[in-house]
């Protein structure tokens, strides 16, 4: 019996490996590159209105949907989903910290038929961005 249960936990486990999301990142010396050579670019930048203010990458979408937990918030993204629907460029969903608000505006820029292949999330967020010329601030 304990052999039984054993192999079960094992493929219960092994399943819930198979099924958890992964995500496209992209550095922030990617990211630079991409702004140097001038490539059309999507940024959905998530932050708070105060932290936006703040910082922010230049051409951004400002939606202050963090942190991307009820419809109300993710319905701010549906302008960024909106212009994807436009161009079909990449986008790059930037948050405080690229984490959980990151994760959830993939998940539902996914769920709203953006194409993973197009979706990436800044590394570490705003808060890991070095390139301090390159901000813009209000």
């Amino acid at each position: 019996m304990r052999f039984c249960t054993f192999i079960l936990s094992f493929l219960l486990i092994t399943a819930n490996v198979g099924l958890a999301a992964s995500y496209n990142y992209i550095s922030a010396e990617e990211m630079k590159e991409k702004f140097t050579a001038g490539e059309d670019i999507i940024i959905v930048d998530i932050q708070v209105k105060e932290e936006y203010e703040q910082h922010h990458l230049p051409g951004s979408v400002a939606t202050y949907a963090y942190p991307v937990k009820s419809e109300t918030e993710r319905a701010a993204i549906d302008i960024a989903v909106a212009k994807y629907n436009e161009t079909g460029e990449l986008v790059v969903i930037v948050c405080p910290r690229g984490k959980g608000g990151a994760k959830r505006t993939y998940d539902y820029m996914m769920s709203q038929n953006v194409l993973e292949d197009k979706l990436t999330i800044l590394e570490n967020g705003m808060s890991g961005w070095p390139y301090q010329d390159l901000l813009e601030r209000k």
